[in-house]
């Protein structure tokens, strides 16, 4: 292979991995960091400095943010239980020992499983029990030492996470959007293509499934990006109307889906076929172009494509429905072709709500519907 045919590869490959190129690079420099200050400070044990910095930079400043947030309150709950614990509860003997060790950890155990922000607060509390017996200080020292830290570990993580190629969790939830709107496209003209033939519900649930991972990941993402905006470090819309908005473009896809994973009559299908195509079409492009518009903050794409696809297919039904095609089916068949309009329809006025969200994103005013 030649050298720009390489290079170009490596250009095409750093920019695909970015964000975790930058990613790895602010864990890198956290740890390292972390570990010149705590022996700058004579930290009696850096590691535990050193993984907490690690932890709390291992994505966006809204995520580092509430992971040092977390971490400190339950490293001070289990601080405070575990030195009390210790200090309060004779453990010389070996069977104490394992008493105590039951009694500071239980509590902390089902605190951190009924709220899972608290899972350092058992380990803390461990920590702060057993490590005495090693290094040959008291329980007090050792809660001290721990929440020391702890502090200095997610003060070095917070600081790296701000000033070095930080990663803002708007900006993940942009792509993370665009994503799930891909998926949306795809999963619309794989329904639409099948109307024919039908779909078995396990193909079905498949076609679906990576839309619902997709969701599932933006939620995640804008819940780190609330936390920036509730700090005052992260600027642009709340995420919240966006994220409801693919939400019902979801169920909107779920309907489609039920309508169509069974064919209708074929008198049915070569009535609305031309139609419906048209119209998915034009949605599934309609869809794409936001992700598009979504990444480059730009304003939304026309919306007259979408409008006029709609437009004949409910031109199509009223048809079918005047000329008393529907009259004669069975109920099944009835409800689903009915279904079928009433989805394809609220999928119009979501992607109309989605174009409100891009122009919101875009700091645009929205485009008017005719």
């Amino acid at each position: 292979m030649k050298g720009a045919e390489l290079g170009m590869l490596l250009d095409d490959w750093v920019g695909r991995r970015r964000l975790q190129l930058g990613l790895a690079l602010r864990v890198t420099v956290a740890a390292t960091l972390t570990l010149a200050v705590a022996r700058t400070v004579k930290l009696p044990l850096p590691l535990w400095a050193v993984l907490t910095a690690v932890i709390v930079t291992q994505g966006s400043v809204g995520r580092s943010l509430r992971a040092t947030i977390d971490y400190l309150l339950a490293t001070l709950g289990g601080v405070a239980y575990g030195g009390t614990i210790a200090v309060l509860v004779p453990h010389a003997s070996e069977v104490s020992l394992l008493a105590v060790l039951a009694l500071a950890v239980a509590p902390l155990a089902l605190a951190a499983a009924v709220n899972p922000r608290l899972s350092a607060a058992p380990v803390t509390a461990i920590i702060v029990l057993l490590l005495p017996a090693i290094t040959h200080t008291s329980a007090l020292a050792s809660a001290y030492d721990r929440l020391l830290e702890v502090s200095v570990g997610g003060a070095m993580g917070l600081v790296v996470s701000f000033l070095l190629l930080p990663s803002r969790a708007h900006g993940q939830a942009l792509a993370a959007a665009a994503q799930t709107l891909e998926e949306m496209a795809s999963v619309l003209r794989a329904l639409i293509a099948s109307l024919a033939q039908g779909l078995d519900i396990d193909t079905l649930r498949r076609i679906q499934d990576g839309v619902g991972l997709s969701l599932a990941r933006l939620n995640a993402i804008a819940i780190e990006a609330e936390h920036e905006r509730s700090a005052g470090i992260g600027g642009g819309p709340a995420t919240g109307p966006l994220l409801r908005t693919l939400l019902r473009l979801r169920h909107d896809l779920v309907m489609i889906g039920r309508a169509t994973h069974v064919p209708l009559p074929e008198e049915l299908q070569s009535r609305l076929r031309a139609p419906l195509e048209l119209a998915a079409a034009a949605m599934a492009e309609f869809l794409l172009a936001s992700g598009a518009a979504l990444r480059a903050r730009r304003g939304p794409p026309p919306f007259g494509a979408v409008e006029k696809g709609l437009v004949a297919l409910t031109s199509q039904i009223g048809v079918i429905r005047s000329e008393g095609l529907t009259r004669s089916l069975a109920a099944d068949p009835a409800e689903r072709f009915f279904a079928l309009g009433f989805a394809l329809e609220q999928m119009r006025n979501d992607c109309s709500d989605l174009a409100r969200c891009v122009s919101e994103w875009a700091g645009k005013p929205a485009i008017k519907r005719a």
